[in-house]
């Protein structure tokens, strides 16, 4: 804040919850950059909103599917993001998920809270090893990618399923289909696009191992909640781990009555490290488009 209030005037929302859109567009009048969460969505009717002074929306996130591109671009407005910064506390995070699930520590936690625990037992509340099985994961950008770095220290095996061969050693490229029928656990790392939209639908789930589990870091409405928790229910695959959801903060309610999924609110670059890197990021685009110099990420 203090980097960004020696170069403007600032108008900071401070609320506890998210700016209502009617606050957003009355605040958003005769400013010359905005700095966004992907909680905004920030369309025509904002930019409108701003004026034709408008310079720069930059988002605090690497994805940016809550911002109009092509309408900023129409105006000749720059887009920004924050992409790197969060690659390794979300890649981090997505095999605490992996482990979690698989060894069901969100089950195991609940059941010690509420007093059910009888002490330990051969057969009791048993899991899946990870060495030997094979990952797939959709989508190898930069977090696919570091999640894959980690692969082999817990001996598994790597599938991925991306448009473009990726550098990523001893991985073997395959068709989304036989990604999801192959692999015991598969971690989702695609951007949120008309074309991802449910990529997970029933039909993918009905596709995957009874025994696999399904990861999703990437962006909610890549997975069809409804289809998720039914295959979930029917045990047609052994569990899921969520950090991001279709509605957010809405969470599917049959989601909520399953024990086999492990639900998380929106913490895979929750780091103070992390999370700092990406407000100064946002910041310092700012900072270079009103001083009349190239951002430093420009959306693609």
């Amino acid at each position: 804040m203090a980097k960004l209030e020696a170069a403007a005037a600032v108008d900071l929302y401070v609320g506890s919850s998210a700016i209502s859109r009617e606050e957003l567009l009355k605040r958003v009048k005769g400013v010359d950059a905005i700095i966004c969460l992907l909680t905004e969505t920030i369309d025509g009717e904002v930019l409108d909103a701003a004026g034709p002074q408008l310079k720069i929306v930059a988002n605090v996130a690497v994805g940016y599917n809550n911002v109009d591109v092509p309408a900023c671009r129409a105006r000749g407005i720059a887009v920004t993001n924050t992409p790197d910064v969060l690659t390794n506390a979300c890649a981090d995070f997505t095999w605490g998920l992996i482990l979690a699930i698989t060894r069901r520590l969100g089950e195991g936690e609940r059941v010690v809270r509420a007093g059910k625990w009888g002490g330990w037992a051969l057969d009791y509340m048993l899991g899946m090893e990870l060495r030997g099985k094979q990952l797939g994961l959709v989508g190898v950008g930069r977090i696919g990618g570091a999640v894959a770095e980690k692969a082999p220290a817990f001996g598994m095996t790597i599938a991925y399923a991306d448009q473009r061969p990726a550098d990523i050693p001893n991985a073997t490229q395959m068709p989304l289909d036989r990604l999801l029928a192959t692999s015991d656990v598969v971690s989702l790392h695609v951007p949120m696009t008309p074309e991802t939209k449910h990529l997970i639908d029933q039909k993918a789930l009905t596709r995957m191992k009874r025994t696999a589990y399904l990861i999703n870091t990437s962006r909610g409405p890549v997975v069809d909640e409804a289809a998720l928790a039914w295959a979930l229910k029917e045990r047609l695959i052994a569990g899921a781990a969520l950090d991001v959801y279709e509605k957010e903060p809405e969470i599917h309610p049959a989601l909520m009555q399953l024990e086999n999924v492990l639900l998380i609110p929106h913490l895979a670059s929750a780091t103070t490290e992390t999370r700092t890197a990406m407000a100064d990021l946002a910041v310092s685009n700012a900072i270079a488009i009103l001083n009349g110099k190239p951002a430093i990420t420009p959306v693609p």
